[in-house]
């Protein structure tokens, strides 16, 4: 189809109603879904402006429905472990309504974040998605009372928030479950610092099924202490672990070398089981780590459709939303892998 331009080049709503033969006024409610008309006809006008390479003006698109089409991610987590996923998942969610988002990083500084969230609404997003490093701790910022609505994602929200967290008790749940189904009975729990509240959920959750035949090694979210813990359970008296359930996937993997160091075998004698699915650490351990997804990138896209409802003016009930987490299967705990 022959592509009309303007001298400027950019193709109009002019010339996306020539081409399909309509009147420009039919052409622009076609394109923002609004008016009454037939289906086909809407689709048929969406159809040949995507053909020809129309694209609304943005500015134009903004001052008609008073919006940016921008959502703002607020983070402290300048390494990006947890938010990349989370904003993948954001991205991907309000891609396909026209929506961008811009990240801005705050580490802990209430100073720093407060310039990034004045610089958010003097550009005009539509709202804020805070997202951190744990989901027990509220950025160093304050966002109450801001003209735009604010919705939080693995970090602590504010009183009468939406926010989403993934369900630690029901993901360690799945992994000590697959190690009892394996056939393990003396299944030890090494994790990090028991002032997470994540740590703790994940420790109830372990204690509820195997009771406490082993001590919950708290520690910290290292490979070093990985190590240690290994240490301390081969030097203790009384039989060792056959299966060893920990809090992260860089405790995991230091607990699998620490085996090996040993001459134990992974998973024949103690079948590891992760947590987190960090691929990077996860998929280079030495078998590949069986460990629990989050989610995260699904808790990214209910958390941006959620602040894009708010933002056209819907009623959303406040409150804490956990996902489901997933066990991902791989070598280090043995075993069918459908079982």
């Amino acid at each position: 189809m022959q592509n009309q331009r303007t001298k400027s080049g950019r193709t109009t709503i002019h010339d996306v109603a020539a081409a399909a033969g309509v009147s420009i006024s039919t052409a622009s409610k076609a394109l923002n879904n609004t008016g009454r008309m037939a289906q086909g006809t809407r689709d048929r006008v969406k159809r040949i402006a995507s053909e020809i390479g129309f694209r609304p003006n943005a500015l134009a698109k903004s001052l008609l429905s008073n919006r940016s089409f921008t959502i703002g991610l607020l983070t402290n987590d300048t390494y990006g472990r947890f938010t990349l996923p989370v904003m993948a998942g954001i991205t991907e969610a309000l891609a396909d309504h026209g929506v961008s988002v811009f990240l801005c990083t705050i580490e802990d500084d209430p100073a720093l974040g407060k310039v990034h969230v004045d610089a958010m609404l003097d550009k005009h997003v539509d709202g804020i998605i805070a997202s951190g490093k744990r989901i027990d701790r509220r950025l160093p910022v304050d966002l109450s009372n801001l003209p735009v609505p604010v919705v939080y994602a693995f970090t602590e929200g504010a009183p009468d928030s939406v926010t989403f967290c993934a369900d630690d008790f029901q993901g360690a749940t799945l992994a000590v479950k697959r190690l009892i189904d394996l056939g393990r009975r003396r299944i030890a729990h090494v994790t990090g610092p028991e002032s997470f509240v994540s740590v703790r959920e994940r420790s109830q959750a372990y204690r509820s099924l195997v009771g406490d035949a082993f001590p919950v090694f708290y520690g910290e979210w290292s490979e070093a202490w990985g190590h240690e813990a290994i240490t301390r359970l081969w030097m203790a008296p009384g039989p060792k672990p056959d299966g060893i359930f920990c809090g992260n996937d860089q405790i995991a993997r230091a607990v699998v070398d620490g085996l090996r160091e040993r001459d134990v075998r992974v998973p024949e004698d103690v079948s590891v089981i992760g947590f987190d699915n960090w691929e990077i650490v996860a998929a280079q351990t030495r078998p590949p780590l069986t460990t629990v997804d989050m989610n995260l990138k699904a808790l990214g896209r209910e958390a941006g459709l959620t602040v894009l409802a708010l933002a056209e003016g819907h009623a959303v009930e406040p409150g804490i939303r956990t996902l489901p987490c997933e066990l991902i299967i791989r070598q280090s705990c043995g075993g069918d892998s459908k079982l």
